[in-house]
């Protein structure tokens, strides 16, 4: 049986060493079949980018016939002659800008001149004899020792194009990995310095280079054309939402299940379809995450772990949270970790200065960066969206936890304690708790009167903690003041729980009577319409016998419960 090789992406170090390797090598031949000279294949990190363009470094590479050999086990080794000839004809140019952040511009653009010096360190052949005019060589160097100007480090690979196709008589293949990076990397610090420089780069590279046979560019985002593409027309983009190479990045489902196969792990397959499937690429479902899949099998005994994120996506998500007007962010967000969908427009043209100001730009990225897959599309730019597996799912139920404990300064042991003591029925003890994360919810609010966030995030907690044991439902109805929560267990044998929320308004005048008299009405006042209304109806149809009729009343920023026998 062959071994994993987890984070090994050189295609050749896999194929040399005997490691396991799931043969995506029909890439190859879809991109030579492409009318489409330059080619942008935005997809998620950890999809398996990086291993297929080191593939088609291999595939291409004029410099080293020997790596014809990499491919005589492989699926494109069996194509007809117009796809072979293609084998060892180009020289490559690679590129990978994956380790190009940093915190300022400075600091980015060192990073970057270091991967086109060392690029250049790769082809110092040219300069033996006199291939390259003096004023070539002096260039070389400068762009080797990292001392050449900046527009000369953005000329530099149309420049090293120029000269591998001189030296080689044969037009080059241009391949650039994680091309986003530093834009993702400064967008908040540097962006406008980082899309300047990468926009002269890239168009050095693929505008008008005729030079250039394919150029083949992956990254996570598509970025806009008008600010980093402009003027390159030549250039077609294949997003997630696209037809072409939707099966070329990630495992399709035969895919899983002979890595599972081979690994011995098949007994397991359901569940790993719970954790890792549900991704839609193009028009093909049920595409596994490749990286997880992996890892999976790689530590079988160590079950089912979150082995996949993308920092950046969850960065941006947990600063929205934060934001006081961030209830529209919050209800989606419970739709999506009660196993819904959301309806949202997906822009492909994606513009980081954007994210600021328009606020439906988060569920773009979070598609594209591959915390959400699109289920259907609804319109011309809408798409039904909805979390892919129960591994994202973890993702967005740990912000939620973090985002409460450290924001809203919500103990997250207080909340998981109240949450068992709610679904256990030892009320006397879940309404100490509950006071206390009420109370800190509101502080963090600093509502006057309007308590609906206050039940909202009071939810997503009760999602974070048993969203994967309960079905948990919520409707605030206007105008009459109350959220009503209902909580469906998956397990018939445990109980259901029905809560109406109330309010009254505070009087500084009552006397302790009066007051207690007002919460007591009000209470009854629920619980009638708990019975009235049948609530708990929906538990019964779905043969829950063990119910908690729960009626709260909140005065001002306390709550008062007095469940109904």
């Amino acid at each position: 049986m062959k071994r994993l090789d987890l984070g090994n992406s050189d295609f050749k170090n896999i194929i040399t060493g005997n490691y396991y390797f799931v043969d995506k090598s029909l890439f190859i031949k879809e991109i030579i079949e492409s009318q489409s000279q330059v080619i942008l294949i935005p997809r998620p990190r950890r999809f398996g980018k990086t291993l297929n363009l080191s593939m088609l470094k291999y595939y291409f590479d004029k410099t080293q016939p020997e790596n014809e050999a990499l491919f005589t086990d492989l699926k494109i080794w069996h194509e007809d002659t117009a796809i072979k000839e293609k084998r060892g004809k180009y020289p490559v140019i690679y590129l990978s800008f994956k380790d190009a952040k940093a915190e300022t511009w400075n600091n980015c653009y060192e990073l970057i001149i270091s991967e086109l010096s060392d690029l250049y360190r790769n082809h110092t052949y040219l300069l033996e004899g006199n291939f390259l005019s003096e004023i070539e060589q002096s260039e070389y160097n400068q762009i080797i020792s990292r001392s050449a100007k900046e527009t000369d480090f953005q000329r530099s690979l149309k420049k090293l194009s120029e000269y591998l196709s001189r030296y080689y008589n044969e037009k080059v293949v241009i391949l650039i990995d994680e091309y986003d990076t530093p834009i993702q990397s400064g967008y908040k610090k540097y962006y406008s310095e980082a899309i300047s420089f990468m926009r002269n780069l890239l168009s050095g590279a693929f505008k008008d280079n005729s030079y250039l046979y394919k150029g083949v560019i992956t990254g996570i985002l598509r970025v806009s054309k008008e600010t980093i593409f402009s003027g390159l027309n030549n250039i077609s983009v294949y997003t997630i939402l696209d037809l072409s190479y939707s099966d070329k990045f990630g495992f399709t489902k035969p895919e899983t299940q002979q890595i599972m196969h081979d690994f011995k792990v098949t007994t397991k397959y359901e569940e790993v379809k719970k954790w890792y499937n549900g991704y839609k690429i193009g028009d093909i479902t049920g595409i596994y995450n490749p990286w997880s899949i992996l890892n999976y099998v790689a530590k079988f005994e160590n079950g089912f772990k979150t082995y996949w994120v993308n920092t950046s996506s969850d960065e941006l998500l947990k600063e929205r949270l934060k934001e006081r007007d961030a209830d529209y962010t919050r209800n989606q967000l419970l739709k999506l970790i009660n196993n819904e969908t959301i309806e949202n427009e997906i822009n492909e043209n994606f513009v980081y200065t954007d994210l600021d100001t328009d606020k439906e730009l988060l569920w773009t990225l979070l598609t594209f960066s591959g915390y959400l897959t699109a289920v259907n599309k609804t319109g011309r730019k809408t798409y039904e969206l909805a979390i892919p597996n129960f591994e994202i799912k973890t993702v967005f139920q740990d912000i939620i936890l973090n985002w409460l404990n450290t924001d809203v300064k919500i103990k997250r042991n207080l909340l998981i304690e109240t949450t068992k003591q709610l679904i256990n029925n030892d009320i006397i003890n879940f309404e100490k708790g509950f006071k206390q994360i009420i109370g800190d919810t509101f502080s963090y609010f600093d509502l006057k009167g309007e308590p609906e966030n206050v039940y909202q995030s009071y939810v997503l907690g009760l999602l974070a903690v048993i969203g994967d044991d309960y079905l948990i439902k919520s409707n605030r109805e206007s105008g009459d003041g109350r959220y009503d929560i209902m909580l469906i267990p998956h397990d018939k044998t445990k109980f259901g729980v029905v809560i109406e929320i109330k309010q009254i308004a505070t009087n500084e005048t009552d006397d302790l009577n009066n007051f207690s008299k007002k919460i007591n009405d009000k209470i009854k006042e629920a619980a009638k319409q708990i019975e009235k209304n049948k609530y708990y109806m929906e538990l019964v149809a779905n043969n829950i016998s063990k119910i908690i009729k729960l009626p709260i009343v909140f005065a001002g920023k306390v709550p008062y419960i007095l469940p109904i026998k």
